[in-house]
């Protein structure tokens, strides 16, 4: 096999989802570390270039920067794997099991791993919604989710048993099943993994009630903190579940785990993210920048562990 800086590397990006623009802001900043370290790479958009071709126009390797359903959900891993061209991050089942926050959290709890208590909502159940029943179950405030959405798409907070119908459609327009959470009052973090090394935590403070779509990428006045502040004792316990919650699932390379705490301060899992975001505002160079990683180096680092 070449040495690296000898092989032609598609960095993917862009796509079809609905975090396209996110996926090109972080496949650019991939494409200028990479570049600007002596590697061949060069950028491929599947909404424009078939990747099945890859391959034959010469490329050695792919670095998977796409967000979203067709990236990060196994389709692309697969064409990947069956035109037998290695790349970055998690494999196929793991990629398709993660975007599907339902099922993942329901393999995490027969795992014995903590998770918030939930409600599962199809378009096929919507008829049969309840939401006094619910809320008697559940509580309220509520988060109400896409199972298979990310970036914070279609989210809503439900304060008062009338909202719930309709943040339960505003879901469903993005996704056929999902999710209605207690709502986890505590602390938000964002923990990466690289190497199968458990990076310090981010914890978010958003300027609003919740981390949504705007929180993330377009306001300035989200804070973070890296390391998140707690006891040794904790950043271990959090460390374990974090490693735990990760092998569980059969990440690989990278993933970033999300944690929230609930009113008693017990972790929750939230769910993984297989492909996490590369931009300016993005959680996982943050914590890399803490244990002496550099962006360029944190990029090549991801592209070094490609299978």
């Amino acid at each position: 096999m070449k040495p690296l800086k000898e092989q032609k590397i598609a960095v993917l990006l862009g796509g079809t989802s609905a975090e396209r623009d996110i996926s090109l802001n972080s496949g650019n900043a991939v494409l200028n570390a990479l570049r600007s370290q002596g590697y061949d790479a060069y950028p491929i958009d599947p909404k424009e270039y078939p990747v099945a071709d890859l391959k034959k126009q010469g490329f050695d390797r792919a670095f998977n920067i796409l967000h979203g359903r067709g990236g990060e959900d196994g389709v692309i891993q697969g064409v990947l794997e069956q035109i037998g061209l290695p790349y970055t991050g998690c494999g196929v089942m793991t990629s398709a099991l993660t975007m599907d926050k339902m099922r993942t959290k329901m393999l995490w709890k027969g795992f014995g791993l903590p998770i918030a208590d939930m409600e599962i909502v199809t378009r096929d159940t919507r008829l049969e919604l309840n939401p006094e029943r619910i809320v008697e179950h559940l509580g309220l405030p509520l988060m109400v989710k896409p199972s298979r959405e990310g970036s914070s798409v279609g989210l809503t907070k439900v304060n008062a048993v009338e909202e719930l119908e309709a943040a339960v459609d505003l879901a469903l327009t993005h996704d056929d099943t999902i999710l209605i959470e207690e709502w986890l009052s505590g602390i938000e973090m964002t923990v990466p993994v690289l190497d199968d090394q458990v990076l310090p935590a981010v914890q978010i403070i958003p300027e609003g009630e919740f981390y949504d779509y705007d929180a993330k990428y377009i306001s300035d006045n989200t804070q973070y903190v890296c390391p998140a502040p707690m006891s040794k004792e904790r950043e271990e316990e959090l460390q374990k579940l974090v490693k735990r919650a990760y092998d569980v699932i059969g990440c690989r390379g990278w993933s970033r785990i999300d944690v929230m705490t609930d009113a008693k301060g017990e972790f929750r899992l939230v769910e993984v993210n297989t492909t996490p975001g590369m931009t300016s505002h993005s959680l996982f160079p943050k914590s890399a920048r803490v244990v002496g990683y550099s962006f360029e180096q944190l990029v090549a680092k991801i592209l070094e562990l490609s299978v």
